[in-house]
Order: structure tokens, then sequence, then C-alpha cells
């Protein structure tokens, strides 16, 4: 496993998410996955399954000390008298005192940054969360975000070979900040690519495959599939036994120039 070291925190670069998994899915993927060998595992408030993921964890057998755990607050949930509670429901449902990162899911226009910011700052300072961050956040959001004086060390937001995030990718790394990639294989649009289809015989791997390695491969990126099933969620875990070349990861950068969003509800922001 590759690790992200960032401002104090070491984040396994391969993560498991559970976005779209029902109680019962996100409580059997969330074991199988941790048992398999990850140590990164992604929820929210938004997917209704902290307390499955957190009974996972827990009847997993791996030391919650082992476990990175994230999760986000809603945008519904960002106003300073809603946002501290929720997150204390959060850690009910989870079964766990602290996250170890906790993250603003989405911008809320009716909220100001430097209120919601502000009551994630507090959320950290309560122990509620070791690490904080941001999820779905342009370089302008971002611009407002650091002004406040939070000490965040991720955007998670949707980066797989068929969008260019090359912008916000560059800030991040400019203010020292991480990517964290979800829908990292475009929802399954990867397989077919013949660019990536091609890159993977050679090292008898398939698509998304070579797309996962190609994310972890690029500098203070991580991510986040979801799986529904055992066996591609073991596929997704087996990366680690092979390297792109510089040649290859330029291929599979050349794929950005589609630049089709998959995930752009009515609330999201304008985007960079």
């Amino acid at each position: 496993m590759k690790d992200i070291k960032i401002k104090g925190a070491t984040i396994p670069a391969l993560g498991f998410g559970t976005f779209q998994l029902d109680s019962e899915a996100a409580n059997h993927m969330v074991k199988a996955a941790l048992n398999e060998g990850y140590r990164h595992i992604d929820t929210a408030q938004m997917y209704k399954n902290e307390e499955s993921v957190g009974k996972a964890i827990r009847e997993s057998g791996v030391p919650r000390s082992d476990v990175f755990l994230t999760t986000k607050v809603m945008p519904g949930n960002l106003s300073k008298k809603d946002f501290l509670p929720s997150v204390e429901e959060s850690l009910q449902k989870l079964g766990s005192e602290y996250v170890d990162l906790l993250l603003i899911h989405w911008p809320n226009a009716e909220v100001p940054v430097e209120e919601y910011m502000g009551e994630l700052v507090k959320a950290q300072e309560k122990g509620y969360t070791k690490y904080i961050g941001v999820s779905n956040h342009t370089t302008a959001l971002l611009d407002k975000v650091l002004a406040t004086g939070a000490d965040i060390i991720t955007d998670q937001v949707e980066y797989h070979p068929f969008i260019n995030q090359d912008k916000l990718h560059h800030y991040l790394l400019e203010h020292d900040l991480s990517l964290t990639a979800y829908s990292p294989i475009a929802q399954g649009k990867v397989m077919g690519n013949s660019t990536l289809k091609s890159i993977g015989d050679k090292y008898n791997k398939n698509e998304i495959q070579v797309t996962l390695r190609w994310l972890i491969q690029q500098e203070a990126v991580l991510a986040i599939p979801r799986s529904s099933k055992e066996q591609h969620m073991k596929s997704n875990f087996n990366i680690f036994d092979f390297e792109l070349t510089p040649d290859e990861m330029q291929q599979i950068d050349a794929l950005k120039q589609e630049n089709k969003r998959l995930i752009n509800p009515s609330w999201a922001p304008e985007w960079d």
C-alpha cells in the first residue's frame, strides 16, 4: 500500500468508498474490504450508511486505530446551529469517539464559507476529528476556505481519466494539499477504453486497475473507488505490483481532453 503523508496525517492512497451502498451492502462490503487489506474507509451523512459502516469496522476485528475513517457533513447541516449536533450524531452512528477526517461534503450557497469552516475547526478542536478538509470545492471557494486559516488537508472531488482537473490539482499542490478522487473509474466507463486496455494488456491488468494506478502515481492524489461486488473490490486493491511508465502516464493524461463530468447536481458550485 502506498501512503500519502500530509500535514502530519498518513493516509492510505487507496481507500474504499461507500456511496450508494445501502445499510446491508455497506456492512458486508466494508468488512470484506478491511479483510482484504483496505485501511481507508469513506462514508458521509448523505449516504445514510454511517451506522452500518461503523458496525462493520467494529465487527471486522481490525483495531479502530488502524482504520483511517472519513465522513462528511451534508449541505443542510452547515449552519452554525446544525453543524456540531450533526457531527455528534454521525459519531454516535459510527460508534466512534472520533473520525480521522471530517469533510464539508458540498458548499451551500446559503451558508457563508467562513461560518461552516468556523464550525469545522470547532469540531477539530473538540476532538471529533483528527483532520479536516472539504469536498466539491473549486479554486475560488478554496481561496475563501484558506483565508479562514483552517488547516485543511484535502479536497475530495470527481477525478478520473475523462475529466480535466489540472487547474485544481495544481492549486492543491501549490498549497500543500491532497486531492481525493471520487468516481475514480468514471462509474465503470473506463472499461472498454482502448488506451487503458492496451496499457493493461502489457501488465495483465484491466482498465480499472490501470486507472487506479494512474491516479495513485500522481503527486498527492488518493482514490476511493466504491464497489458492491467483492471480486471488484479485491481486483481494485491489486494495483501495487506494477508501475506505469512516464509515457503511459502521459497517454492516460491525454484522455482528460474529453472533460466529461458525471456528478453535477443542481446545488453544485460553478466548476473550474
